[in-house]
């Protein structure tokens, strides 16, 4: 009989604190705090970040072992974020890890951030049929968007990959130039539910194979829009909705163009969507509607899954500890704000 293992899993990589409980590949418990205290700074202040993981990670570690009804002495590991993120955040939560897997005698060891958003798709529960190895999968998040061929839980290769800014980060950034507040990618997203995505017509920016650029997109979202506020100062509040849908809409096409091509290139017909950007309603809708016209299917976790939390921490330690691999078999315990996912473990360096 295969062993059960308990893992309690910290993710601290930006500036959500996040603990989970997992028994096995069933999630008991997965907290999240959030911080609002960016927001006025339109965008995340590090500093700022790693202090109130200090503030905040006692308690949600606490909570999230209350509400698994697990006592710290039956955990079998510790799992924390090793990074890519904020070094402030990330000595935060792996020192945390650190000392608490020490106090009970348990072993500890890193996750990479980018591969627990995709392995999240191997929660129990979260698929009636979980994705089988090798498959697709397109992480799109605020840092990161990049399309993958995953062959198993920790061999990813990387097919394309942005060249300059993320998804998430185009859509911050273009809701900033219309004035909404940090983070401005949810709310555009909700604002374009009501508008006409063929309002307006933006730059795309092509690259070679399937490769991604948005720098070019929002550079033509400002040049577009400075001459009509020049005229109209309340043209953008006026055209809002239409704005945010022809945004939307942009984004989105990219993101499904180089899926379809990424699938037809590789032949897999499985595509495991991950990320914060994976909660966007026309990306999920749009994407599941092209590949099943290809004869491929889309499988996208539930929003907690989607945006940064312990869980899928928690599930890619889990996996590792099924497979009988440890923290001696990796090179993985220390911190690297930047950290290739398709770079091996074992010859993995600390910054």
């Amino acid at each position: 009989m295969n062993r059960i293992f308990k893992v309690l899993a910290i993710e601290s990589s930006c500036d959500d604190t996040g603990a989970a409980v997992l028994k096995g590949r069933s999630v008991c418990s997965n907290v999240v705090s959030s911080q609002t205290v960016h927001g006025e700074f339109g965008g995340v202040v590090p500093e700022l970040a790693s202090r109130a993981h200090v503030q905040n990670i006692v308690a949600v570690v606490d909570l999230a072992l209350k509400q698994a009804k697990i006592r710290p002495a039956e955990i079998d590991a510790v799992a924390f974020t090793r990074g890519p993120g904020l070094l402030g955040s990330l000595l935060v939560g792996a020192s945390f890890a650190r000392s608490f897997a020490s106090a009970l005698g348990k072993p500890s060891f890193g996750i990479h951030h980018i591969k627990a958003h995709v392995l999240a798709h191997h929660i129990e529960g979260v698929h009636v049929q979980p994705p089988e190895f090798p498959y697709l999968a397109l992480v799109v998040s605020g840092g990161h968007t990049q399309l993958l061929k995953v062959h198993d839980f920790e061999l990813f290769e990387i097919l394309g990959q942005t060249l300059d800014d993320a998804a998430g980060e185009a859509f911050d950034k273009t809701a900033k130039i219309l004035g909404l507040p940090y983070p401005g990618g949810p709310l555009l997203d909700r604002l374009a539910e009501e508008g006409n995505p063929e309002a307006f017509r933006f730059a795309k920016t092509r690259t070679d194979g399937l490769n991604f650029s948005f720098s070019g997109f929002k550079t033509s979202v400002l040049y577009t829009l400075r001459p009509l506020i020049e005229k109209d100062p309340a043209f953008v509040q006026n055209h809002l909705a239409d704005l945010c849908a022809s945004i939307r809409k942009n984004i989105c096409d990219s993101l499904v163009e180089r899926t379809l091509e990424a699938s037809a290139m590789t032949g897999l017909k499985t595509v495991a969507l991950s990320g914060g950007v994976a909660a966007n309603r026309l990306l999920r809708k749009e994407l599941a509607a092209a590949l099943e016209e290809h004869g491929a299917r889309l499988l996208v976790p539930p929003l907690a899954y989607c945006t940064d939390n312990a869980a899928m921490i928690g599930i890619a330690a889990v996996l590792r500890l099924e497979s009988g691999k440890t923290e001696r078999t990796f090179a993985d315990s220390l911190i690297k704000p930047r950290i290739p996912i398709d770079e091996p473990e074992s010859s993995a360096q600390a910054q």
